[in-house]
């Protein structure tokens, strides 16, 4: 039987069992005042354990740690120090402070209910890539929250401010294409827009729930390619799919800051329960059909046999004042020409990630071609594998 470290301010343990690898709560657990505890195991709470003061651990350092059970504790400070992330399979409440020290907060994607919920004036300290909420996070009786969300190794905050104290708010982050997401059970399909000239995000999206008239801010790093989405950082706006059209909706743009790489925009005010998901958008700036230049994804491999050895445009004749750009999937530019007439092997041109003259490495890409005689700009995918010669 393992023996769990409590550092006693005044506590109260009533029908409370100590196991092997889990504490079960089946009565009332009460921290009082100064009172410090730390867990080492799993706890399941089937008892009170929502009226405390002083502070509550998770620490380990070898394993993962879960909160479960049928009741939902609330702590009043709140800090994890877990290697391999604390596991929540029921609804946590924080009354002051959360510490995020070591690993994530991971809750359910499949059940907005099932959170780590920020009381009244409660708050957080320590969030970064690999100390976040790895799921769903919400606030109570707070009209102004940005929550501490992101999904794998990456946080992406969310900034909600309504127009009076939300009951209950909740948030997450997926870092999917939102054409195929994987808990929804259905496609928000980036082709579906209130007008073509909409472009959406294909990379990430946000779950936002609020019944209140709110002003949202999202952010963006460096594998969001905010630069898709306008010739200006004040081109990126907030877009929606909205629950009852079933179509994505212009959610506007009030304040932008940042550049390319990192930065973030804030929303006109909406309600964030008619939307399903949300993401970053912005104008696509596409003008028409052209009928005689083909403008396609592209698959090359430079291998010297003839075949689909270089990127060929068809037809970029009609528009000879043109501007290539192709990006890594990181967002990172390797190769850039004016005038491009099919010249390009696989070979940047760029110095930065590779260096210039040098061939780029098997994957995908992404390019952007503006004709500026015909005022047209067209982004698609390239797939580039090279092979070596033995």
């Amino acid at each position: 039987m393992k023996i769990i470290k409590i550092i006693l301010g005044f506590l109260l343990l009533q029908y409370t069992i100590v196991a092997q690898d889990a504490v079960h709560n089946y009565g009332n657990i009460q921290i009082h005042d100064d009172g410090l505890v730390g867990f080492h195991m799993d706890v399941i709470n089937n008892g009170a354990f929502n009226q405390n003061k002083g502070l509550v651990g998770f620490y380990s350092f070898d394993k993962a740690l879960t909160i479960s059970g049928g009741s939902n504790p609330i702590f009043y400070d709140f800090e994890v120090a877990v290697d391999n992330d604390l596991y929540i399979d029921n609804t946590v409440g924080i009354q002051n402070n959360a510490n995020f020290i070591i690993g994530d907060i991971v809750t359910s994607r499949a059940a907005s209910e099932v959170n780590i919920n920020f009381l009244n004036d409660s708050f957080y300290t320590g969030e970064s890539n690999f100390t976040k909420v790895d799921g769903y996070a919400a606030t109570s009786n707070k009209s102004d929250f940005t929550f501490p969300i992101g999904h794998f190794d990456k946080i992406r905050p969310l900034r909600i401010e309504s127009i009076s104290p939300n009951d209950y708010a909740k948030s997450a982050y997926y870092y999917e294409d939102p054409n195929t997401p994987s808990v929804f059970g259905t496609s928000f399909s980036t082709f579906i827009k209130e007008n073509e000239a909409l472009a959406i995000s294909e990379y990430e999206f946000w779950h936002l729930e609020s019944m209140l008239p709110s002003k949202v801010t999202l952010t963006w790093d460096e594998e969001s390619y905010a630069h898709l989405f306008g010739e200006d950082i004040t081109d990126i706006k907030v877009v929606g799919w909205s629950v009852i059209d079933k179509i994505w909706v212009d959610l506007g743009n009030t304040n932008v800051e940042g550049d390319f790489i990192n930065g973030s925009v804030t929303s006109e005010e909406f309600i964030p329960s008619d939307y399903e998901i949300i993401t970053i958008g912005g104008n696509s700036d596409l003008l028409g059909v052209l009928d005689n230049i083909m403008l396609d994804n592209y698959y090359m491999t430079p291998n010297g046999d003839g075949i689909n050895d270089f990127l060929e445009i068809e037809g970029l004749e009609g528009s000879p004042n043109n501007e290539l750009q192709i990006y890594n999937r990181y967002g990172r530019l390797v190769f850039s020409m004016n005038g491009y007439s099919n010249q390009f092997t696989g070979i940047s041109n760029v110095n930065g990630l590779v260096s210039k003259n040098t061939g780029l490495p098997s994957g995908i890409y992404f390019y952007i071609v503006k004709l500026n005689d015909l005022n047209y700009k067209h982004q698609g995918y390239l797939y580039l594998t090279t092979y070596q010669e033995n």
